[in-house]
């Protein structure tokens, strides 16, 4: 009785061998061992986001919503060292841009759009559902007109409130929430103050106003901008030593900075432009009292004596 096993004849598998022997030959000749392409690098920590993003609408499903918070802040540091690394390795591409703003949409659009819906819009009905929304729908145009308009070359503002400061905005006032005693009288069922912050945030992210961008540390940066040097070390100072209520500060006075600005530069504007026809109907009614000069002394130069 033949085996239900038969071994499979030595020449195949000397067949294999060599295949084997060539193929690691053929590899050694080329350089060796493949090496891993340097634009993996910043996609790792761009992934990491993404997982961070995840791990945030979990925690923020089973009802943690600090761990929630904390986890949207974790994403955040990872968008930060996926652009240094992108800088670092000299690295830049169209499967990294695409990649950065897929894993931003999560962590910074969808994810602060469930927190905010679970810590107090819930009970606002439709209208909290709507509200909610904003943040993935206005995170996702922002993304999407940044991809379009992007040249590569990296600037030193963003049109728009970018989707990470939008989000740590939402994360700061949940996580003051239950610290600050002037939020004693709000219970998570009474939050219609947050409606007007929402939506104010979500606007500002497909609005054109200029937001400045974190500058690269360097030493030529410190020389050329003093101040704004000055306030990034204080900025950071806040955060690490006061923790929710500095990030909550310093992400405040972000905002009201950019805006401001924004709004004197459409104030000097307006004046300028009315300054501008001011003068031009002085001087049209200047070049129109001459004509009338000259009309009136032609005719008195041509009437008989």
């Amino acid at each position: 009785m033949e085996s239900r096993f038969q071994r499979r004849p030595r020449g195949k598998h000397s067949r294999i061998r060599g295949r084997l022997a060539s193929y690691r030959a053929s590899r050694a000749e080329a350089g060796g061992r493949r090496q891993i392409p340097r634009e993996a690098v910043p996609s790792f920590f761009t992934l990491m986001n993404l997982f961070s993003g995840f791990l945030a609408i979990i925690q923020t499903m089973e009802g943690r919503l600090d761990y929630a918070c904390w986890m949207i802040i974790l994403a955040a540091f990872f968008d930060v060292l996926d652009g240094m690394m992108a800088r670092l390795t000299g690295t830049s591409s169209l499967f990294g841009i695409e990649l950065d703003s897929l894993a931003d949409v999560v962590s910074f659009g969808v994810a602060p759009s469930i927190l905010v819906y679970e810590f107090g819009l819930r009970e606002l009905g439709v209208l909290g559902l709507i509200t909610s929304s904003l943040p993935a729908v206005c995170g996702a145009v922002r993304l999407a007109r940044f991809n379009v308009s992007f040249d590569g070359v990296k600037k030193d503002y963003f049109v728009g409130l970018p989707t990470p400061g939008m989000a740590a905005m939402i994360v700061a006032i949940i996580l003051n929430f239950d610290q600050a005693e002037s939020f004693d009288r709000y219970s998570p069922g009474n939050l219609n103050w947050l409606v007007p912050i929402v939506v104010v945030l979500s606007l500002l992210m497909v609005s054109s106003i200029k937001f400045d961008a974190i500058p690269k540390p360097s030493t030529a940066y410190i020389r050329s901008h003093p101040r704004k040097s000055l306030a990034y070390t204080i900025a950071i100072l806040l955060v690490i030593f006061l923790q929710q209520i500095g990030l909550l500060i310093v992400l405040a006075v972000y905002l009201l900075f950019n805006i401001g600005r924004a709004a004197r530069g459409l104030l000097n504007a307006v004046a300028k432009g009315g300054d501008e026809s001011t003068r031009a109907s002085i001087e049209e009614s200047k070049d129109g009292s001459l004509e009338e000069s000259t009309e009136t002394s032609t005719e008195v130069t041509s009437s008989p004596d």
